[in-house]
């Protein structure tokens, strides 16, 4: 039941596209994992690791108002606190049209020079097709850089891993496989007030910034797919937009 639930859900999160039915088939149900996984906290974020795939399952911060101006850190590396066999083998680039994606983007963390350059640690690193990194994914970012100056924000997300190896470049060179997709859940307010938006963006090449409106889902989704509990009221949690928050005229999303 578990796994016609995903397959169901993801096949509307990615109507309209042109991903692979065969994958969405092959995809396998998830539990939560981030109560058996490896937690790191970060200056100003964190991530649950999952040794057994070598890379983070899900991740977690508060998007504060834009007060900082701390530079982008240019390089990645791998982290010497976490054990060699439960991260990715390389910081090198991924290449095949795919980059080093973060889950929790530098942009957010421009308050302090550690929170940046901590962002670039592969525990927060994974293969994201080049599209949907600067396109879907990057605007999910962008939408969050300008309601934080509205309200403070919760931002939480993770990965679908999937089955699927034919895109599975990187397990040599860097022990990780590609992720299917990846989901996010941003909240503001509070009270009867609170809102919450939420998208599972598919890992391909289709995946840009006008298609970001076919990926929304309900948090009910999100919750049912991954087996995690978003900190949400129960009744902002069967909502799901129309449209993607618009971003407002005149954010600075830099």
């Amino acid at each position: 039941m578990q796994r016609i639930i995903l397959v169901l859900l993801l096949t509307l999160a990615l109507v309209g596209c042109s991903t692979n039915t065969e994958l969405l088939k092959q995809s396998k149900p998830l539990t939560s994992l981030s109560s058996k996984a490896l937690k790191l906290d970060y200056p100003g974020f964190t991530v649950w690791l999952d040794c057994a795939q070598r890379g983070a399952v899900k991740f977690q911060y508060v998007a504060q108002r834009d007060n900082g101006t701390a530079d982008r850190y240019d390089n990645f590396f791998l982290d010497p606190n976490v054990p060699a066999d439960c991260q990715q083998k390389s910081a090198k680039a991924y290449g095949l049209k795919y980059d080093r994606g973060h889950q929790v983007p530098a942009n957010h963390l421009d308050v302090s020079a550690a929170a940046i350059k901590a962002s670039n640690t592969m525990t927060n690193i994974l293969p994201q097709a080049a599209n949907m990194n600067r396109g879907a994914w990057l605007l999910t970012e962008e939408i969050i850089e300008c309601y934080r100056d509205i309200s403070e924000l919760l931002v939480i997300g993770g990965v679908i891993w999937g089955n699927n190896p034919a895109d599975d470049y990187f397990v040599a060179s860097h022990g990780i496989k590609t992720p299917d997709a990846f989901w996010k859940v941003i909240v503001r307010g509070g009270k009867q007030d609170e809102q919450a938006i939420a998208w599972v963006v598919p890992n391909t090449q289709d995946a840009t910034r006008k298609n970001l409106d076919r990926y929304l889902v309900s948090v009910d989704e999100v919750e049912q797919m991954t087996g995690e509990k978003i900190p949400v009221a129960d009744y902002a949690k069967h909502e799901k937009p129309a449209h993607s928050w618009l971003i407002p005229s005149g954010c600075n999303k830099g």
